[in-house]
């Protein structure tokens, strides 16, 4: 027995996971990293008056740089893990905003699209690899489909929060709580047994839409509801891209020093009991 546990424990050892523990401080950081996303991509193409396609090229090019990092890392570095969630949520909106803005493709159609596509990465995820744990995600193969399903939940969040918010006029505010609202139900859902691989993921979706509506709802102009407009409460794009990347730079400083969202041996062996 003690050769058994001995063995078992030298193996979970040399697994390098390469994200973090679902802990408070993930979903608080995932949030921030969301309305980053939403705010921080309006603010490139319209404040700095940089357009789509130029942004889209920026932001390209430093997630090809960052994802470089983050691949030949050998294990969870949250300053580097949590830079890559930052510029796929910035890209997942320039996505949605490329085909709605430049090519007209309508909302409905692009929610349809991404989830298609998200569902279709679901599936040969598992059917290649046997699970959608991220607590197996410590293979450059396993990495590469993580990535790309979290690009699509950002893309099909955006696409799926605007029309929501807008498209079916329900405003920012309703947006946030209607979203908020789907992701306390799985949580609970969770609580009584739901699947935690479905909850997490089911959470993850929702928690791109629920960003958006709040960094919407932050810097949307001040405007008549009555007018057809979607009033928001009118802060600094600039101002909340600040205040929330000062945060989000504060946790992950302390995430990177403390550990404390590493996936240790033990914590992995309890996550596959």
């Amino acid at each position: 027995m003690s050769n058994h546990t001995s063995s078992r424990g030298n193996l979970l050892s040399d697994l390098h996971i390469k994200v973090p523990a679902v802990t408070a401080f993930f979903w608080i950081i995932k949030v921030l990293a969301t309305t980053v996303g939403e705010t921080f991509a309006d603010f490139l193409n319209t404040n700095l008056n940089m357009g789509l396609t130029k942004t889209s090229l920026i932001i390209t090019v430093m997630l090809i740089v960052a994802l470089a990092f983050q691949f030949r890392a050998q294990r969870y570095i949250p300053v580097v893990y949590w830079l890559v969630v930052i510029l796929i949520s910035v890209a997942g909106t320039l996505i949605t905003d490329n085909l709605t803005d430049n090519l007209g493709v309508a909302l409905k159609t692009t929610t349809i699209i991404f989830s298609i596509c998200l569902a279709i990465t679901f599936l040969v995820w598992h059917r290649v690899e046997g699970t959608l744990s991220i607590h197996s995600v410590r293979t450059k193969r396993r990495e590469a489909f993580y990535w790309l399903t979290i690009l699509f939940t950002f893309a099909l969040g955006t696409a799926a929060g605007d029309l929501v918010n807008e498209s079916f006029a329900i405003g920012y505010t309703k947006g946030l709580l209607l979203f908020g609202s789907l992701i306390a139900a799985f949580a609970i859902a969770y609580r009584f047994g739901l699947n935690a691989v479905l909850s997490f993921w089911a959470c993850y979706v929702l928690t791109r839409p629920l960003g958006a509506s709040l960094g919407d709802l932050l810097t949307q102009p001040v405007v008549p509801e009555e007018d057809g407009a979607f009033p928001g409460l009118g802060y600094s794009t600039f101002a909340v891209n600040a205040v929330f990347a000062i945060i989000i730079v504060v946790l992950v400083g302390y995430l990177q020093v403390s550990k404390v969202d590493q996936i240790t041996p033990e914590k992995f062996a309890d996550a596959t009991e």
